[in-house]
């Protein structure tokens, strides 16, 4: 679950990490007390959307002044911004942050994330921070710096030290920025989070460290344990599918190509991918129904995938095991008798109740398309996406 700056800064101030004051705004009704509330003359607005890169797409604007500041809002609110991680059609600016302008001397980079290959967390961080710096990671791949811990005991301080030591030998700078980093890592471990980003953390020409922007996932898996963060979670930011799919149990990534993926379980949905893939298509979607899903289950996974106007074809990969195959097929039916299913359907099953499933298929009087194997199936549907 990923959440917005202006609410990953309040987590930040609970934990004690020194922050740029701001308001977040829906309106541009609420700048006048806004302003007045962070004081001050100078301002950044920025769009609260949950896309990194806002910066270099106009997402970020320096103002002085109520006048400018409005001038900014009226610009950004409402508009969908593209930037290089929000896809091409971009995010709508709901929300706007007005913080503080904080003059700046040094900008660093810090992030706290995991190493699912060595099961550490792992501290990334940069003298070069700022929004180069994924420019940076790309042409000078030496100036970006990792520190492992281990994620049962935190990361120690003498770690803290020695990535503070990286980043400057100013002693006023490590003297601040060492519990900074600890505190990054406590949250990270405590929290339940997949990433914990500072980008740019910096050094004010007062000499004040701050983290000027802020960036934190959280792993869907433990929001059990967190209801206060889960709470923040904006579905609006999110797919409306992916949204509705989680309302029903089910896994659903959208993707770009026009065949649509039903299958039952995440290595194989990943597999089926691969193989449509090398069938010379592209998948419209990843969507894993689980291992035990119900008829209503696979209707509404039918519903879900039928929603992108791009999908031309739809491929039903099952093994069954836990999930049997004559269960997935009534399910299949069911689906195509309610919500007439529109672009041609084909299904291969294997496994449990494979003979039974495929007998129902047949006497149902829809027209499915069924395969043995599965480089079939995916040849199959991807013809018929193109023919489509």
């Amino acid at each position: 679950m990923k959440i917005h700056e202006y609410q990953a800064k309040s987590v930040f101030t609970q934990w004690g990490i020194p922050v740029s004051k701001g308001i977040m705004i829906e309106s541009r009704d609420q700048v006048p007390q806004a302003l007045r509330d962070i004081g001050g003359s100078e301002f950044v607005v920025k769009a609260q959307v949950q896309a990194g890169g806002r910066g270099k797409a106009g997402g970020v604007k320096l103002v002085k002044g109520e006048e400018e500041c409005l001038r900014a809002v009226d610009k950004l609110l409402g508009q969908r911004l593209v930037t290089a991680q929000s896809g091409a059609q971009g995010k709508e600016v709901r929300k706007l942050l007005i913080a503080e302008a904080v003059t700046i001397a040094k900008e660093y980079y810090v992030a706290v994330t995991l190493d699912r290959r060595l099961a550490k967390g792992v501290v990334i961080y940069s003298a070069a921070g700022g929004v180069e710096i994924e420019e940076t990671a790309k042409t000078h791949p030496e100036k970006i710096f990792k520190k492992h811990f281990d994620i049962v005991f935190g990361l120690s301080p003498f770690q803290a030290r020695e990535i503070a030591f990286d980043l400057d030998r100013d002693a006023d700078f490590v003297k601040a920025v060492v519990p900074l980093i600890q505190k990054m890592a406590d949250l990270f471990i405590r929290c339940d989070a997949t990433l914990v980003e500072v980008n740019p953390l910096v050094v004010t020409k007062e000499g004040k460290v701050v983290a000027i922007d802020a960036k934190i996932d959280f792993d869907d898996n433990a929001l059990f344990r967190r209801q206060d963060l889960a709470a923040m979670r904006d579905p609006l930011e999110e797919d409306s599918r992916e949204v509705e799919a989680k309302k029903h149990s089910l896994s659903y990534v959208g993707l770009e190509g026009n065949v649509g993926c039903m299958v039952n379980g995440a290595g194989l949905a990943m597999a089926t991918m691969d193989v449509i893939k090398l069938a010379g298509g592209m998948p419209a979607n990843f969507l894993d129904v689980g291992g035990g899903a119900k008829v209503e289950q696979v209707k509404a996974a039918f519903k879900i995938i039928l929603q992108d106007p791009r999908v031309k074809a739809i491929l039903v990969n099952i093994f069954g095991g836990i999930m049997k195959c004559d269960v997935v097929a009534e399910g299949i039916i069911q689906a195509a008798q309610d919500i007439k299913i529109s672009v041609p359907l084909v299904v291969r099953l294997e496994g449990t109740n494979v003979d039974k499933g495929k007998e129902l298929l047949k006497k149902s009087g829809i027209r499915i398309f069924t395969a043995d194997g599965l480089a079939q199936a995916a040849s199959l549907a991807v013809e018929m996406a193109g023919q489509a």
